[in-house]
């Protein structure tokens, strides 16, 4: 599998389990990530993402959004995107 640096973390809400990424390329709801740093290391799917608390189905290089990740993120971890062979 190939996979595309796509962002990084910029903050992490514990309670709501919630990574905010700033986007280098594009992310849509249903691409895999994988999320990579010195303390995390896990893939999942992205179900659903929001922009200032505003659900989207996309969105493009430069913004920020925030997923619900299934691990514990940090700041400055790498996102990927998994892409398919």
């Amino acid at each position: 599998m190939k996979e595309v640096e796509i962002g990084v973390i910029t903050h992490y809400f514990g309670k709501l389990s919630v990574g905010i990424i700033k986007l280098s390329k594009p992310l849509t709801v249903g691409d895999k990530i994988h999320v990579k740093g010195a303390h995390d290391d896990f893939s999942q799917t992205v179900d659903s993402m929001q922009i200032e608390h505003e659900k989207v189905d996309e969105a493009k290089s430069g913004q920020q959004v925030g997923i619900k990740v299934l691990g514990k993120v940090h700041e400055n971890d790498k996102v990927f995107k998994v892409m398919p062979d």
